[in-house]
């Protein structure tokens, strides 16, 4: 089963920016659906974007609507996913997971946490106003 580490959290103002990167222990191109999620404390943790990438290294990539057009997901390479995050808002702090599902049989990415059965340890996001 393929583990994540994640990296790359910290304190950052409002309309600031910050990158995570997730580190996967193997291959994921056409293995792995590859995503993030956040969570605040009494919160279910909710989807951010995910992508999945083929073998070629065309990608199909889905973001919640509260973070299109600020927010971008993308695979560098074969075992490392990124989420590029500006114009931040307070209410983007949380604590930040990566999580992978194996495509397979739909080939599709899913939406919900339930559905994702492999988790990073979390790097925390905190924006002030």
């Amino acid at each position: 089963q393929v583990q994540l580490v994640e990296s790359g959290g910290g304190s950052v103002q409002a309309g600031g920016s910050l990158r995570l990167s997730c580190v996967a222990s193997r291959h994921t191109f056409g293995v792995y659906c590859m995503g993030w999620f956040r969570q605040i404390p009494g919160k279910e943790r909710e989807r951010v974007a995910t992508i999945s990438t083929h073998y070629t290294g065309t990608s199909i990539t889905e973001y919640d609507d509260s973070v299109k057009g600020r927010f971008t997901i993308s695979q560098d390479n074969v075992n490392t996913l990124s989420l590029q995050m500006n114009s931040l808002k307070p209410e983007d702090t949380a604590m930040y997971y990566c999580t992978a599902h194996l495509l397979l049989p739909t080939n599709r990415c899913r939406v919900t946490a339930a559905d994702f059965d492999v988790w990073g340890q979390g790097t925390q996001v905190t924006v002030s106003s």
